[in-house]
């Protein structure tokens, strides 16, 4: 079978749409009638399910919720790996000193090179993530975190050691923007507060718990804080071999081969419904489960991004004021001052032992979990989908801001 998607553009009812279809998959080559796949729409609790299933299992939203929670898991480890790699080594920054024959300022760059790692993957991985998929960008982007982990565990050099700094950040960065698209290919809008909130939480607690982890690691040596942390990022390497399984899906391709809802049209709640399942075969076309184990290839039936249009997105947002002041804000005001107050604190407090530096987190670790549990997650979604009704079922983004508004009360 061909794997090669060839694409065409036309106008369906006077709008752009994309079509995609495989050679030798089986269906009619021709543009695919959208108004007609969506003819029956599913519904939960008088609300659009978004996005709308298929009736295929290897379609991620119909997986079972024990092996969604696994890479849900997997995912937050990833996360809480990315703000663990940058604050993990505070405490040791006067043994740092030492070892690297390094000033003060200079021990602080040590933290700023991994996430300036941080800041430029992201714009490098999101791309081959929507190509190749989720999964081979997780597993590269571990191996190369446990490689530079693993240099910097045994780097004498200060030019050494901000190298491997550097690829820690780079590596586990699609921590970020693909796992978030992750969390979006397994679950319905309407779960992802909760989900979300999981996810936002990991790289807090990440960025928290590292110099808690390093002080009391600083009682062996400075490098192995690092080990640890190695031994961490070949843990993750493991889970994503074993458990994480592809979850790119060509979603509006298979809504035309497999709907959920067949021979009916308007809206029908998916309670009423069923979970009805076709038999996967029925489509010749690789996708999750059924791909490679290291699939190196363009993921089939879907349209395809070019590998530098990250790149071009993010500097489009640029146009948006709206957007650009309240991202400069948040990132600069949130992650300026925390990184302030976590590389301050071996000067602030240098009377006291690095563990007994590391405890002093334990205040901000404790509020940012008390956050999560009774200002976030569920009450997100719970709160979002009483404005949609309230608002004749219409859900608009900024419902989600809502929130964050009263709890900044």
């Amino acid at each position: 079978m061909t794997t090669d998607l060839d694409e065409k553009d036309d106008k369906v009812r006077g709008r752009d749409a994309a079509f995609s279809f495989l050679p030798g998959a089986g269906n009619e080559k021709g543009p695919i009638d959208l108004d007609k796949s969506e003819a029956g729409v599913l519904m939960k609790d008088g609300l659009k399910l978004h996005p709308q299933p298929t009736a295929d299992p290897l379609d991620p939203l119909n997986w079972p919720t024990w092996r969604k929670h696994v890479i849900l898991a997997i995912v937050m480890l990833k996360y809480f790996l990315f703000t663990y790699i940058t604050t993990t080594t505070v405490p040791s920054f006067p043994q740092l000193q030492a070892d690297l024959g390094i000033s003060f300022s200079q021990v602080n760059w040590t933290v700023a090179i991994p996430a300036l790692g941080l800041a430029v993957g992201p714009l490098f991985w999101s791309s081959f993530a929507d190509i190749y998929g989720r999964r081979i960008v997780f597993i590269i982007g571990t191996v190369i975190s446990l490689a530079a982990t693993i240099g910097a565990a045994v780097s004498t050099e200060f030019s050494g050691y901000m190298a491997a700094r550097f690829f820690q950040g780079f590596g586990v960065s699609p921590g970020a923007t693909v796992g978030l698209a992750v969390i979006n290919d397994l679950f319905f809008e309407y779960q992802r507060g909760q989900k979300l909130g999981l996810w936002v939480l990991a790289i807090d607690t990440g960025l928290l718990v590292g110099p808690i982890i390093g002080g009391f690691i600083d009682l062996v040596s400075s490098a192995w804080i690092q080990w640890l942390t190695a031994i961490f990022f070949g843990l993750l390497l493991v889970l994503e071999v074993v458990f994480m399984s592809e979850t790119l899906y060509p979603r509006t391709t298979m809504l035309t081969r497999m709907p959920m809802i067949t021979g009916i049209s308007g809206q029908i709640d998916v309670e009423k419904l069923g979970r009805r399942r076709s038999n996967a075969a029925d489509v010749h076309l690789k996708r999750t489960t059924k791909l490679p184990f290291l699939n190196i290839r363009p993921v089939p039936g879907m349209r395809l991004p070019r590998p530098w249009d990250s790149v071009t997105r993010f500097f489009i947002t640029f146009k948006f004021s709206v957007v650009l002041i309240s991202v400069l804000v948040f990132c600069f005001a949130w992650y300026w001052w925390i990184l302030s107050i976590i590389t301050m604190l071996p000067t602030a407090y240098a009377q006291y032992s690095p563990q007994v530096q590391g405890l002093l987190f334990l205040g901000l670790l404790l509020g940012t979990i008390f956050s999560e549990i009774f200002c976030a997650g569920r009450l997100s979604d719970w709160l979002c989908i009483k404005l949609t009704k309230r608002n004749n079922n219409i859900k608009v983004a900024e419902m989600r801001l809502c929130r964050p508004y009263h709890m900044g009360y």
